[in-house]
C-alpha cells in the first residue's frame, strides 16, 4: 500500500507541563530518553542513598557543538521549585555542570549530535527524597529558558505502602475499568495531621491524564490510612499499546507495511489500525521506545531519522485525536495531533522519529482510548503510587512510600 501523504507534520515534541512528564522546549531537540539503570522499561525513580542511576540523552539536529550545562532542582509535590531549602540542603557537590558526552551522527541522511549524561555522578548527587527536575541550558545561561526538562523522583523507605488493583470495581465488574486500593502504615513517621501531612499520587502507565493526586483517604487508623472503595481511584482500563519497529530503512519491520524514500527522508508506513471490538492479548511495555538499528553497533549515532505514517480507520469523532507514548513526552503534543482524511475516512499523522522500537496509543483530547482503541478490563497496566509527607514545620515534601505494580488478570 502506498501511503496517502496528505499531512507531513514533523514532530518536534513541544509539550505541556504535567505530573512527571519530561518536557522539550527546543525545536531542534529530538529523541529525549530517560532510563534508569540502563533499562528503558524502568520508571525514572531513584532510591535515596542507593546505587541506582539515570541516563538522560537526546539529539540535536545538527553537527554544531552546543555547550550544554545541567542544573538539578528540588521541587514540591506539584512540581514547583522548593523555595524553603537551600541548594546545599538537597545537593551534594556542585550544580551547573557541563554535558561532556557527545558524539556526531555517522553515515546518516540527517545530521545530528547525540548528547548524554549520567546522574548521580562524581560532580553531583542528591541528599533528600522528593521530586526533582534536571534542567539543561545552553552556554550555561540559567537565566534563559532551558532546552529540556527531565523529571525524576527520589524515594525513601519510611512508610509501608501496599497497593492492589482489581477489575471488580464500584461501577462495573470485568468490563471497562480497574480500581486501585491503597493501605499505608506510617512506620516511624510522626503524623499528627494526616489529611494535610500525607499526599498520595497514583499514576497509570505514567500518563498525566491518568494521574490522580490529592486523594483523601476514607479510612483513618491510629497507625495509617486506607483508600478503599474510592471512586477517584477507578481508572479506565484502556487497551494494550500498538507497537512497531524500524530496524532497517530498506525493508519493512514489525507492523510496518512498507519503507520508501522521498527526499530528504526515509518514510515508514505502518499497517492501518482500527477500533478493537474485543480484547486481544498482546505483550507490551506500556508506551516505551528504544532507538536501535539492525546491527545495534551504534544505536545512538548511526540510527536514521524516519518519517513514520500512522493511520487509524474510524469515523470522525467530536474530539481531537493524538498519537501518544512515553516517547512523545506528553499526551497532547500538538505536533502529534492526527488529521482526518475525509476521502479515506481515517485519521492520519506523520511524525519524524529515530529508528527503533516504539509503542503508542491513539487517544482523544480527554485522554480516553474508548473511541479509538477500546477499554477492556483484561488490559495489563502499570500503576505507580507515591506517598508524599511533610512533617509539622517541615520545609520540603519527602517521598516516604512508593510502589509499582502491574496488572495480570
Amino acid at each position: 500500500m502506498i501511503q496517502r501523504i496528505t499531512h507531513v507534520f514533523i514532530a518536534l515534541c513541544l509539550t505541556i507541563s504535567l505530573y512527571g512528564q519530561h518536557i522539550v522546549y527546543d525545536k531542534n531537540v529530538h529523541s529525549l530518553q530517560i532510563t534508569t539503570n540502563n533499562n528503558p522499561l524502568l520508571p525514572p525513580v531513584l532510591k535515596l542513598n542507593h546505587s541506582s542511576y539515570l541516563t538522560i540523552s537526546w539529539d540535536d539536529m545538527s553537527h554544531d557543538y552546543h555547550h550544554y550545562t545541567y542544573r538539578i532542582q528540588h521541587c514540591t509535590r506539584d512540581w514547583q521549585p522548593t523555595t524553603d531549602i537551600f541548594e546545599s540542603d538537597y545537593l551534594r557537590g556542585t550544580n551547573d555542570n557541563p554535558v561532556e558526552d557527545y558524539e556526531t551522527s555517522f553515515n546518516t541522511t540527517q545530521n545530528y549530535t547525540h548528547y548524554s549524561l549520567t546522574f548521580p555522578n562524581r560532580n553531583a548527587n542528591v541528599l533528600l527524597s522528593g521530586n526533582y527536575k534536571l534542567l539543561v541550558y545552553e552556554n550555561g545561561d540559567t537565566d534563559s529558558d532551558p532546552i529540556l526538562e527531565a523529571r525524576f523522583m527520589v524515594v525513601e523507605d519510611e512508610a509501608k505502602l501496599s497497593m492492589q488493583v482489581s477489575s471488580n470495581t464500584d461501577i462495573d465488574f470485568n468490563e471497562h475499568h480497574q480500581q486501585v486500593t491503597l493501605q499505608l502504615n506510617y512506620g516511624p513517621l510522626k503524623v499528627l495531621d494526616p489529611y494535610n501531612q500525607i499526599h498520595a499520587v497514583v499514576m497509570q502507565n505514567r500518563r498525566p491524564s491518568r494521574t490522580v493526586s490529592g486523594i483523601k483517604p476514607n479510612i483513618n487508623k491510629a497507625n495509617g490510612l486506607e483508600w478503599n472503595h474510592h471512586n477517584e481511584l477507578i481508572f479506565p482500563a484502556g487497551n494494550e499499546y500498538h507497537k512497531f519497529e524500524v530496524l532497517n530503512v530498506y525493508q519493512s519491520g514489525m507492523n510496518v507495511d512498507n519503507m520508501r524514500w522521498f527526499e530528504p527522508y526515509h518514510h515508514a508506513t505502518l499497517w492501518i489500525n482500527t477500533l478493537s471490538q474485543s480484547y486481544l492479548s498482546a505483550q507490551d511495555n506500556n508506551g516505551v521506545f528504544y532507538p536501535r538499528t539492525q546491527d545495534q553497533e551504534s544505536n545512538s549515532t548511526q540510527s536514521e531519522y524516519v518519517i513514520v505514517h500512522f493511520t487509524l480507520e474510524i469515523p470522525r469523532l467530536d474530539q481531537d485525536v493524538y498519537v501518544s507514548g512515553q516517547w512523545t513526552n506528553g499526551e497532547f503534543d500538538p505536533t502529534c495531533k492526527m488529521f482526518y482524511n475525509e476521502e479515506y475516512q481515517c485519521y492520519e499523522a506523520s511524525i519524524l522519529l529515530k529508528q527503533g522500537y516504539y509503542e503508542y496509543l491513539y487517544i482523544t483530547s480527554d485522554g480516553s482510548t474508548l473511541q479509538t482503541m477500546g477499554d477492556f478490563w483484561q488490559t495489563e497496566n502499570e500503576y505507580q503510587t507515591f506517598i508524599y509527607y511533610r512533617e509539622i514545620g517541615g520545609r520540603y515534601d519527602r517521598i516516604v512510600g512508593y510502589q509499582c505494580v502491574y496488572t495480570n488478570f
